[in-house]
């Protein structure tokens, strides 16, 4: 019969013979970590309190100077119950020699806290066993009154600076230390013990519910950023999908032309050389194969519940039918149009509309009752567009809308995608203001030349 040994694999991937702790093993170990780690390693560290960064609703009523000094509140408030302790420690001594030296060491533990907390808690044990050996057999047991209000204060505010685990330690060493000292000089009827535990236990639950606290309102800020930005990465591709299945029809009508005027042209030519018949078949091939790939792509990014549109894609030219249908919804709007106008590329003609539209809608949800003005300008090196509308009525029956937030991240994906320039804003009557500016290259007609040429 042979032994077996059980063995335990190292983390490095060596075997080691001793057996795993068991789980209660392990959790007082962790136990003893985390005492050290937060009582003991670098309890005398240098950790200032720090000014206080952002204003509060009753200090940002204050004047400039005032509101700066409000900065140093928190350092006030323990400074001034440090005050307090030692006037309890000076009146608890009732002018005995005693006095000055109780004084201060309820004070001094009190203001360590503010550069350095963890110590300042080893020091008020250390100023509470002191401040009974100078009072003696005078006052209460074992916190004489002004080291009773030393230590809470002292407890309170490290808890505050520290974890919560750190404050159920600070309170599991006070209780220690009132066994300690029960045991070792005895029970006196002054012993104040007990409410010195219970009044700590309360200060350090509710210092511990705050943090908690602090820490799931820093959660969910954190988790509100994170889904903000989420949503912007969602809505930006969202318009830039819907941007691509509009021009899918304009650039499948343009391939389409370009295939069907490629295989016809060698047939308007008598007697064409085989390199242009070769080259038109070149072009033919080509233009069916684009089609051919933008009709796929369009697969890859249309949504399950797309529908094709049976209408063609709207442009300019579309502009008054929904100038009256946003009209019929409530809507004083007019429209201005200032230069040659002229045919332009449908891509143009397609993203104005669509902008036209949003911005309109926009003034629809966001000021019900306003008046909006529309202004299209015919220029030489493009297209400019003008939405302007003025502040709502006051008062209004109706209230905006939210919106989904959607509206300008859409004209700016349009606006950037024909490499142009968009500006939105408030204006200075209380409205609101959109101003885009579409290039377009200048088209030069040479039908006639090449038809009197032939």
């Amino acid at each position: 019969m042979t032994e077996t040994t059980q063995t335990q694999t190292t983390p490095d991937g060596a075997f080691s013979p001793h057996t795993p702790r068991s789980p209660e093993a392990r959790a007082a170990m962790d136990a003893l970590r985390g005492l050290r780690q937060d009582l003991f390693h670098e309890a005398f560290a240098y950790r200032p309190l720090p000014r206080r960064s952002a204003p509060g609703p009753l200090s940002m009523r204050l004047s400039g100077r005032l509101r700066g000094y409000t900065a140093w509140t928190r350092h006030a408030l323990v400074v001034g119950a440090g005050l307090l302790a030692m006037a309890v420690a000076w009146a608890a001594a009732d002018d005995s020699p005693a006095a000055p030296v109780s004084a201060l060491l309820a004070l001094v533990p009190v203001l360590l806290t503010l550069v350095r907390p963890v110590g300042a808690f080893w020091l008020s044990l250390l100023a509470t066993t002191a401040s009974s050996v100078v009072a003696g057999t005078f006052g209460d047991w074992p916190w004489q009154p002004g080291s009773f209000v030393s230590h809470l204060t002292v407890l309170t505010v490290v808890a505050i600076r520290t974890r919560p685990r750190a404050a159920a330690w600070m309170w599991l060493l006070t209780a220690a230390y009132a066994v300690a000292v029960e045991a070792v000089f005895g029970y006196r009827l002054s012993n104040n013990s007990g409410p010195m535990l219970v009044l700590s236990a309360l200060a350090l639950l509710a210092v511990t519910i705050w943090h908690i606290r602090r820490h799931a309102e820093q959660e969910v800020t954190a988790q509100q950023t994170v889904t903000a930005h989420e949503r912007s990465r969602r809505t930006l591709l969202e318009e830039r999908t819907t941007i691509a299945r509009e021009l899918h029809d304009v650039v499948a009508h343009h391939m389409s032309v370009v295939a069907i005027q490629a295989e016809a042209a060698p047939y308007r030519v008598e007697n064409p050389p085989p390199e242009l018949e070769k080259a038109f078949a070149t072009i033919r091939e080509n233009a069916v194969a684009a089609l051919t790939e933008l009709r796929r792509v369009l697969g890859v990014v249309r949504a399950e519940d797309y529908e094709a549109p049976e209408a063609p894609q709207p442009t300019l030219a579309d502009l008054d039918a929904l100038l009256a249908n946003v009209r019929e919804a409530g809507l004083s709007v007019e429209k201005v149009v200032t230069g040659a106008v002229r045919e332009l590329p449908q891509g143009v003609e397609l993203s104005a509309y669509r902008i036209v539209q949003e911005a309109l809608s926009n003034t629809l949800r966001h000021a019900p009752g306003a008046s909006a003005r529309v202004e299209i300008g015919y220029v030489l090196g493009g297209l400019g567009l003008r939405i302007v509308n003025g502040p709502p009525p006051e008062p209004s029956l109706l209230r905006p809308s939210p919106g989904a937030g959607h509206g300008i991240t859409g004209m700016r994906e349009r606006v950037s995608m024909l490499s142009g320039e968009m500006t939105a804003g408030p204006a200075n009557d209380g409205g609101y203001e959109v101003a885009v500016f579409l290039p377009v290259a200048t088209v030069i007609e040479r039908a006639d030349d090449d038809e009197a040429g032939a």
